[in-house]
């Protein structure tokens, strides 16, 4: 078993005490244990930095303080860390024991990969999941949406020395970072196709308006590099398409009923 190169691993928590001790525990029982674990708190107000502190010999680093959300303190943790490959996860979410090293293997195996992405397990409120499969389709991730699940994402620190998350989107800024690497080297990702992250649906993307989702799509993928007549039909296709979705969203609701 390879336990070769250092990963470091960033948790971003704002007042998550509800969850972040299971992310915690996720970190430190991977099988693969040569893990640079670093925790990013916003100024929480309620016991996540009792939490923290609490699991201090788990915890590699450590900082609290406010920030402008959560890409600004994404960038902050990938300024902090060492590691050859670094994973970013939620402090609501949370790893599979064998992610690490499942993403180790398949880096190692792949010289030209920069990036290592899997399936995910969507987790519900009632605590039923379901697996979101990767769509390897590139018509869709280039003019639709993310086809990529980022939370499973490990990413070299070469990618990052050259990309950095835009603290101005609410809800797109790794759409945008994945886009830009993908547009420039599209053979550089690896899939593995098995769940390696457990992911809670919500958070900031799901309270997006329709309006605001057309906004920053079109924002991420002007940034990215794609150019205006490719932009402009992912955006008419996005509207041609809204009625589906939406009629969709209607009927698994009804059949959850």
């Amino acid at each position: 078993m390879n336990q070769g190169f250092l990963v470091s691993i960033i948790t971003v928590v704002f007042n998550g005490e509800k969850y972040l001790q299971q992310t915690i525990d996720s970190v430190f029982n991977q099988t693969y244990k040569n893990i640079e674990y670093i925790i990013i708190d916003g100024g929480s107000t309620d016991n996540t930095v009792s939490i923290i502190k609490e699991n201090k010999d788990k915890i590699s680093k450590w900082i609290s303080e406010p920030d402008n959300g959560l890409y600004d303190a994404m960038n902050k943790g990938i300024k902090m860390s060492t590691g050859e490959l670094i994973g970013t996860i939620n402090s609501d979410d949370w790893y599979e024991p064998d992610a690490v090293q499942l993403s180790v293997n398949a880096y190692l195996e792949n010289p030209k990969t920069s990036i290592v992405h899997s399936d995910r397990y969507d987790v519900l409120p009632t605590g039923e999941k379901s697996v979101f499969k990767f769509n390897p389709s590139d018509f869709k991730f280039k003019y639709f949406s993310m086809t990529y699940s980022h939370p499973s994402m490990f990413i070299s620190k070469k990618i990052y020395r050259e990309h950095q998350y835009n603290t101005n989107m609410k809800s797109f800024s790794d759409y945008q970072l994945i886009l830009e690497v993908f547009l420039r080297h599209p053979k550089n990702f690896t899939y593995i196709p098995k769940p390696l992250v457990n992911f809670r649906l919500g958070g900031v993307s799901g309270s997006l308006s329709f309006f605001e989702v057309l906004k920053e799509g079109y924002q991420a993928r002007k940034l990215a590099g794609m150019n205006t007549i490719e932009n402009l039909f992912s955006l008419c296709l996005k509207l041609a398409l809204q009625p589906v979705v939406w009629l969709k969203r209607i009927v698994v609701k009804n059949l959850k009923i």
